[in-house]
C-alpha cells in the first residue's frame, strides 16, 4: 500500500509538471521546459489609420499622434519605413525615440499614420538565478533610487504607488522574511509573492488601468496592472523599476502588452536592468520564476520604456487625438500586422540543480 501510495504521489507531481510546460525533471536535479521558439523574425506594421471627410471645404480637423519605434533587447531591426513622410522626429520621456504627427488641414484625406519594420528578435536572458554580482539594496546610487523609487501620477491618481501603506507594509514584509538584502534575490521574492497571491485577468468590460492599490486589494489584474503592481512593490523596498511597453508578437498577430525592468545593478542583465513578465499564467511559482523573471522572450517587441516621471506614465497611457471643426468627420481605426513570421530557432529551457539557466 505504501508504495502504491508513492507512485500516486509521483504522478501527481508528473502531471503538475506537464502542466506547467516542464516536460522533464531529471535525477541531477535540473529541470527542462517545453522547446519553444527563441529567434524568430518577422515583419510588423502597426499605427492608425485615418479617414477625414467633410463636404464643406472650409471645414476643419487637427490629428495629433506619437508612434513609438521598435526595439528589441536581443536581435536588430533590419529595417524601419515610415507610412506617412509627413512626421518630425521627436525624443519623448528621455529614451523614446517617436515619429510624430501633427496635421491641421481642411483636405478629405485618408492617413497611415504609422511603422512597418523588420525584425529579428533573440530571447534573453539572465543565466544565474542565484543573484550572483547584484547589489544590494543599499548600494543601489541614490539617484536611480530618487528617479526610480517613486510614485508616477496620470492626473491626480497614483497608478505606480510605493508609498502606499498596504503595498509598503507587504513589501516591507516580504523583505524581511527573505533575509538578505541582495537586490537581485529580494526582486525575486516580491515576484514569488505575486505570482502567488494574483492572478491574471483581462478586462472585459472596462479597458482602465488599475491603480496598483486597486490591483493590491483585488488580487486580479491585465498586464498593465501586474506590471505597476509589481514596480510599486519594488519601489517600496528601494528597488528602482520601470515599466516597458510594446508588443506580444505571434504568427499573425501582435498584442499590446507591458511588462517591468527591475536595477540589480552589477555585472547583471542590461547594464544592470533585468526584465521581469508579470503576466504569466502559470499556477506554479517556480516555474513562473524560471519562465519569466529576469528572462526576455523573443516574442517581446519593445516600443516604449518608462523613465520614472509622470509625463512618461501620461504618454505610455495616451493615443491618437484630433479635433474637429464644423461637419468635418475623422475615423480613426488602430491597427497591428504581423508578416514573414519565422522561426529561426527553437530550445528547450533547462534549469540546472544549481539554479543555472540556458537553453539547448
Amino acid at each position: 500500500m505504501r508504495n502504491k501510495g508513492i507512485i500516486a504521489i509521483f504522478i501527481l507531481v508528473l502531471i503538475t509538471l506537464i502542466f506547467s510546460g516542464c516536460i522533464d525533471f531529471l535525477i541531477d536535479g535540473s529541470t527542462t521546459y517545453e522547446s519553444h521558439p527563441t529567434k524568430i523574425s518577422y515583419t510588423l506594421s502597426y499605427g492608425y489609420k485615418v479617414n477625414c471627410t467633410s463636404s464643406d471645404e472650409f471645414d476643419l480637423y487637427e490629428i495629433r499622434y506619437d508612434c513609438d519605434v521598435p526595439e528589441v533587447l536581443n536581435g536588430q531591426i533590419s529595417s524601419t519605413v515610415v507610412n506617412d513622410n509627413s512626421y518630425e522626429d521627436k525624443t519623448l520621456a528621455t529614451f523614446n525615440v517617436v515619429k510624430s504627427w501633427d496635421i491641421n488641414s481642411n483636405v478629405n484625406k485618408e492617413y497611415d499614420l504609422g511603422i512597418t519594420a523588420s525584425v529579428i528578435s533573440e530571447s534573453y536572458s539572465v543565466a544565474d538565478l542565484n543573484g550572483a554580482n547584484a547589489l544590494s539594496i543599499s548600494e543601489i546610487s541614490s539617484s536611480l533610487v530618487d528617479q526610480y523609487c517613486r510614485a508616477q501620477f496620470n492626473g491626480t491618481t497614483a497608478f505606480i504607488d510605493p508609498n502606499n501603506p498596504n503595498i509598503k507594509a507587504k513589501a516591507n514584509e516580504i523583505l524581511s522574511n527573505a533575509g538578505t538584502n541582495n537586490s537581485f534575490l529580494v526582486a525575486k521574492e516580491l515576484f514569488i509573492w505575486l505570482k502567488q497571491q494574483t492572478a491574471y485577468r483581462a478586462h472585459l468590460t472596462d479597458n482602465n488601468v488599475q491603480p496598483a492599490e486597486d490591483t493590491f486589494q483585488c488580487k486580479t489584474g491585465d498586464c498593465d496592472d501586474l506590471s505597476f503592481l509589481y514596480i510599486s512593490l519594488c519601489r517600496s523596498v528601494g528597488i528602482p523599476a520601470r515599466f516597458i511597453r510594446g508588443f506580444l508578437i505571434e504568427e499573425d498577430t501582435a498584442t499590446p502588452h507591458a511588462w517591468v525592468e527591475v536595477y540589480v545593478g552589477g555585472r547583471i542583465g542590461n547594464n544592470g536592468w533585468i526584465p521581469v513578465e508579470c503576466a504569466g499564467v502559470s499556477a506554479n511559482a517556480e516555474t513562473e520564476v524560471n519562465q519569466n523573471f529576469a528572462i526576455e522572450s523573443a516574442d517581446h517587441l519593445r516600443l516604449f520604456m518608462d523613465d520614472g516621471s509622470n509625463e512618461s506614465l501620461d504618454i505610455s497611457l495616451s493615443g491618437l487625438s484630433y479635433v474637429t471643426y464644423g461637419t468635418m468627420v475623422v475615423e480613426a481605426t488602430y491597427y497591428s500586422e504581423v508578416t514573414d513570421y519565422t522561426v529561426l530557432r527553437s530550445n528547450e529551457l533547462v534549469i540546472d540543480e544549481n539554479g543555472n539557466r540556458s537553453y539547448s
